[in-house]
């Protein structure tokens, strides 16, 4: 050994030789991967300060990943868990739908047959107390209150609520269960002979939901489908391959999955499905993505029905789950999925560059896309066909809709949107229903009734106004006040239906003002 080293610096060199020695025997010269073992284990052993082992490989894996496409990722334990529960269509809890109000939580609607609704818990309570902890008025975030809230199946929690009209604190001991996670929004009769049905995302209960909806809408007289995906960003592949196999006939591909290392696989309907006859227009936006893209594709790819809106998101990646020992979790990307007509409607994107992927939908806006289709543009390169018209579609990019329909910028005022972030509006709505519950359910006891007559007091949009004021909030002038307020009123009709009712009613309300949901009828009725 060279005289010239200090004492220190020969025991720092002979200890990376017997962590070298070490890697030696589990991996062959050159390894990439004894490369990363030995880095991690010099660090650990080595570095001048101690370190978090545990979080150092999770950084470690977390900048392979950022490395690779912008949909590979890693997910901690809890990630995992929030990430599997609307999947998974269930969560273990109390059942209740809740918002904060200031401080408290505020029931809005107790989960049908669900274990809040079976010991009395009513909509309009506030929950104040979990297991004598008080929640109201502490500053406790959502997070922690649902932390609380949920537990295991079996598991009791004593919960102390306020009801207006009575002095005395009430006490409900809720025994916990599993609560379902709905993943369809909405289903309603738009019209005579015309049913509405709005997926969230493509979740292990959602097929059987969607089924449920569709006997429900036949029932009531239902010919022709309006599908709403916009916002959907997909899920599960299997459920948006079952949706899309209850509109095609025998033997139609519906999609197909090709990678590097995983060889094709087609996914083809069995001429099962329910609904093969009958017009249908799916409705989509820019973040309409991944399994919507999926059932949008194979029903324009098939010509079996129109798509009207604006261009998806563009993900024709597939992730598949690699579960760690810790219950930490990658998911890699290992193949692209392709439309019937060989369409691969992934957009494009630099490895490593996670910020321009995010910042594409701003692109889009600032580019002219969303209020003009003629913004678009599609290489010759990605031109394809549909299968039966031989229609123009194209690839490299989302899915264009047959009928555009741009977004209203002029709808949603400067001084709508501040409101809005600011939470006002909710929250006003909230005290309104709030206080006047027992009149509205009094008065208002047909849906159709509320949704052809009710108007929406000025007392609640000017609260709204005062509010605005007081935190800063104003109209640039009379104009703006002036054409903010008639969406705003729209706004809050569906928020209180959804207070009374639920989302089915929200949507039945908001629908009625959309753009999109008017070309798509008009498509119908043609």
């Amino acid at each position: 050994m060279n005289k010239r080293y200090s004492l220190p610096v020969l025991a720092l060199l002979l200890c990376v030789q017997s962590l070298y020695a070490q890697f030696r025997i589990n991996n062959s010269e050159g390894s990439p991967l004894r490369k990363l073992q030995l880095a991690e284990l010099a660090i650990d052993n080595l570095y001048v300060d101690s370190v978090d082992e545990k979080k150092l490989v999770e950084d470690a894996i977390r900048g392979m990943l950022d490395k690779l496409d912008p949909h590979s990722s890693y997910l901690t334990p809890k990630e995992v868990k929030a990430l599997n529960e609307p999947l998974n269509g269930s969560f273990e809890g109390i059942g209740v739908q809740f918002n904060m109000i200031e401080d408290t939580l505020l029931v809005i609607q107790p989960v049908i047959n669900g274990p809040s609704e079976k010991v009395g818990i009513i909509a309009g309570d506030r929950i104040v107390s979990v297991n004598d902890t008080s929640i109201a008025g502490v500053k406790m975030s959502k997070e922690e209150i649902m932390r609380r809230l949920r537990g295991p199946k079996g598991t009791k929690v004593n919960l102390g609520v306020v009801r207006q009209g009575i002095s005395d604190r009430l006490t409900f001991t809720v025994v916990r269960a599993k609560i379902p996670v709905k993943s369809i929004d909405a289903t309603y009769m738009i019209r005579p002979g015309i049913g509405y049905i709005r997926i969230s995302g493509f979740g292990a209960t959602t097929y059987e939901e969607f089924l449920e909806s569709m006997r429900s809408l036949r029932k009531q007289g239902m010919r022709h489908l309006l599908l709403d995906l916009q916002e959907n960003g997909g899920g599960y592949l299997k459920a948006a391959v079952d949706i899309a196999n209850e509109f095609l006939t025998k033997g139609d591909l519906i999609v197909y999955t090709e990678g590097r290392k995983v060889p094709r696989m087609d996914y083809t309907a069995d001429g099962e499905g329910s609904f093969q006859q009958g017009k249908i227009v799916v409705l989509v936006d820019g973040y309409t993505a991944s399994a919507a893209e999926i059932v949008t594709g194979a029903i324009q790819d098939q010509d079996r029905g129109t798509v009207v809106g604006r261009r998806t998101f563009g993900k024709g990646l597939v992730q598949r789950p690699v579960d760690l020992p810790d219950g930490s979790m990658i998911r890699l990307t290992i193949a692209h999925y392709y439309t019937p007509s060989g369409r691969c409607i992934q957009k494009p994107y630099t490895k490593g560059g996670a910020k321009d992927y995010a910042m594409d939908m701003l692109n889009r806006l600032k580019s002219g896309e969303l209020t003009n289709a003629d913004s678009v543009h599609f290489s010759d390169s990605l031109k394809y066909e549909t299968l039966r018209q031989h229609r123009t579609v194209y690839g490299g990019g989302g899915i264009m809709p047959d009928e555009f329909v741009p977004l209203d910028t002029t709808i949603y005022t400067r001084f709508h949107r501040e409101l809005a972030a600011k939470s006002i509006i909710i929250q006003q709505n909230l005290r309104y229903v709030d206080s006047h519950r027992k009149e509205l359910k009094e008065k208002w006891t047909s849906f159709a009734d509320f949704k052809q007559n009710y108007e929406v007091p000025q007392s609640l949009v000017d609260a709204i106004i005062i509010e605005g004021e007081k935190q800063g909030i104003k109209p640039r002038d009379e104009e703006e006040r002036n054409k903010t307020i008639p969406y705003l009123q729209v706004q809050l009709k569906a928020l209180i239906a959804r207070d009374l009712w639920d989302m089915s009613e929200y949507f039945s309300v908001f629908n009625e003002n959309s753009e999109m949901v008017k070309k798509a009828l008009e498509i119908v009725q043609r």
